[in-house]
């Protein structure tokens, strides 16, 4: 195609209305590229001017003081008994180890661990065959004993009526006179030795010497024991008691006590009267505390040996002020209180006189009417503010009750002005 010709062609109006177009077509690019723009950043200002009006709205934190709540009591002077608490067992006051008076091989056992018996009861019984035989011998000796003092003393009287008749001599009278004597004395041998083999023989038969109750056993059937071997024990019924262990410290100041009682663990409600029988004199090399009997003489059968039990010393009366263990804040080397006064605490420090129970007494350093912490005390500062939760509960009782007489003042008023108002209207 030659210029001409295409200027011709170009000059059509086919032509004219795609160059048109396309030119529309960029401008309307520029348009959107332009809008999107403008979008993006009227997006962006929206953002900053919501985060401004927000932050315009909040409020300011504001910052809470730190109260704590504890627990206090108010404080009063008061005598009070230093009850000084041991644990102990509850212990027959004697207890027997028996065993077989003779050696032997025990054959038969009668009785069990906690078996009640009596006295002259069987208990065990040793094979009494060889104690049998020697009885047996015994009783033999005897007999030939007594034929040789029969003997004797017939001889005696040959030799003295001979004698009398002049037909032996003194010498052989008295040769006789002392055979005779001899075969007394072996009569009388030979009878001790009978009783001894007798008493060996029921030696293989072990009784028990008093009322009581087995608390042990020590040996069993088929078992070679030899003499006072212990193969029994067995506790007197009769009198209890509970052995405690008294620190060295104390020892002197419980040996006076006259008022004691005694609690068992499976009954601690019921207070049994005691009384300090004994005191060891010496302390024990293990944990350096001296050993103690406290007697109960009314103990009933619900006491039973080998209970855990709880034995309460009550000292003189002591005045001082009573607080509860968890009271004292042990500052360094100072024993301390904590002291509410207007809404604050302050350590206060104190004078322990010492411990009765669960309490302990305060000789110096509070007075009457002050509120002292008895909980929390480990995580208070000097100065911090605290509320009493007592205090807290009773205002709470107080505005309820405050609330619900309230209303019923206005109700009055309502009921009287009614005439009020029925008078004006007939007016």
């Amino acid at each position: 195609m030659t210029s001409r010709a295409f200027q011709r062609s170009f000059s059509r109006p086919e032509c004219g209305n795609v160059a048109g177009t396309a030119a529309g077509t960029a401008a309307g690019n520029r348009t959107r590229r332009l809008s999107g723009r403008l979008s993006g950043l009227t997006g962006v200002a929206g953002i900053v001017l919501a985060a401004l009006a927000l932050t315009a709205c909040s409020k300011k934190v504001e910052k809470t003081e730190d109260i704590r709540p504890v627990r206090a009591i108010t404080v009063s002077p008061a005598g009070s008994k230093a009850v000084i608490e041991l644990s102990g067992e509850v212990m027959p006051r004697y207890e027997s180890r028996i065993g077989f008076r003779v050696g032997g091989k025990i054959v038969a056992r009668k009785v069990d661990v906690g078996t009640v018996v009596r006295r002259g009861q069987l208990l065990m019984q040793l094979d009494a065959t060889d104690l049998q035989l020697g009885q047996a011998q015994a009783k033999a000796a005897v007999a030939a004993a007594d034929s040789n003092l029969s003997l004797a003393r017939a001889e005696l009287e040959r030799y003295r009526e001979l004698r009398q008749k002049n037909f032996v001599s003194q010498a052989v009278l008295d040769a006789k006179e002392a055979a005779y004597k001899s075969a007394l004395a072996g009569q009388e041998q030979a009878s001790a030795g009978l009783k001894v083999q007798s008493n060996q023989s029921s030696y293989a038969s072990l009784v028990a010497d008093a009322d009581g109750v087995v608390t042990g056993i020590d040996a069993e059937v088929g078992q070679v024991v030899a003499a006072g071997t212990p193969v029994v024990r067995i506790a007197r019924t009769g009198e209890t008691e509970v052995r405690v262990s008294i620190p060295e410290d104390q020892v002197e100041l419980l040996r006076k006590v006259s008022d004691v009682k005694v609690r068992t663990w499976a009954n601690p409600g019921e207070a049994i009267d005691g009384r300090v029988r004994e005191i060891s004199p010496v302390a024990d090399p293990a944990t350096r505390t001296f050993a103690a009997r406290v007697a109960i003489p009314r103990a009933g059968a619900d006491i039973r040996l080998g209970m855990t039990a709880t034995v309460a010393f009550a000292t003189a009366a002591q005045p001082g002020i009573r607080l509860p263990l968890t009271a004292l804040f042990h500052d360094k080397d100072a024993t301390s209180v904590w002291v509410v006064n207007q809404g604050t605490v302050k350590l206060v420090p104190v004078q322990v006189a010492g411990a009765s129970g669960n309490e302990i007494v305060i000789a110096g350093g509070l007075d009457h009417g002050q509120t002292v912490v008895t909980a929390g005390v480990n995580m208070l500062r000097e100065g911090q503010k605290v509320t009493v939760l007592g205090q807290e509960l009773a205002a709470i009782k107080a505005q309820a009750a405050a609330a619900t007489q309230a209303p019923q003042a206005p109700q009055a008023s309502s009921t009287q002005e009614a005439p009020a108002a029925a008078g004006g209207a007939a007016k």
